[in-house]
């Protein structure tokens, strides 16, 4: 299995990607209106977003961690429908700051949507969920026919 890194708005660090950004952004907006997504909304402040995911797997279980700065548990809801789990909620804008006021605006809100497609077979009804620290931690235990099972060997 390949190990991918999301990067949903480009490199930061990267000169030449920053002179792309821009382009990027308006384009990403071009077809999420073009596909009916919803694009900047209401104060403009609004953005499409996606929270970063990571995923690895251990012995007996698949794990997933998803960052979600800011937000609370009560905001986060997380649903698994076959091989696929599906995460979603919203961060609300701070209504209190006016827009002319600000000088920089690079947190993004709104509603956010993720769908992972698991790897594994995982036991639906077992799975456990734990929010900290602005870190989602999903715990989803494997089938037992995919776990790895000890064979004794006899000695002829």
């Amino acid at each position: 299995m390949a190990i991918v890194r999301f990067r949903p708005y480009g490199s930061a660090g990267d000169p030449l990607a920053s002179g792309f950004s821009d382009i990027q952004s308006e384009m990403s907006r071009l077809f999420d209106s073009f596909f009916g997504r919803p694009t900047q909304m209401g104060s403009g402040m609004e953005r499409v977003w996606a929270p970063t995911v990571d995923m690895h797997e251990t012995k007996d279980e698949l794990m997933v961690t998803a960052d979600l700065p800011g937000l609370n548990e009560k905001d986060v809801h997380l649903s698994i429908t076959g091989d696929l789990l599906t995460l979603k909620g919203e961060r609300r804008w701070n209504q209190e700051a006016k827009q002319d006021n600000h000088y920089r605006s690079e947190r993004w809100f709104g509603k956010f949507e993720r769908t992972l497609q698991l790897p594994v077979p995982v036991q639906a009804d077992k799975v456990k969920a734990s929010y900290r620290d602005g870190v989602l931690a999903v715990s989803l235990p494997k089938t037992e026919e995919i776990r790895p099972k000890e064979i004794k060997i006899d000695v002829a």
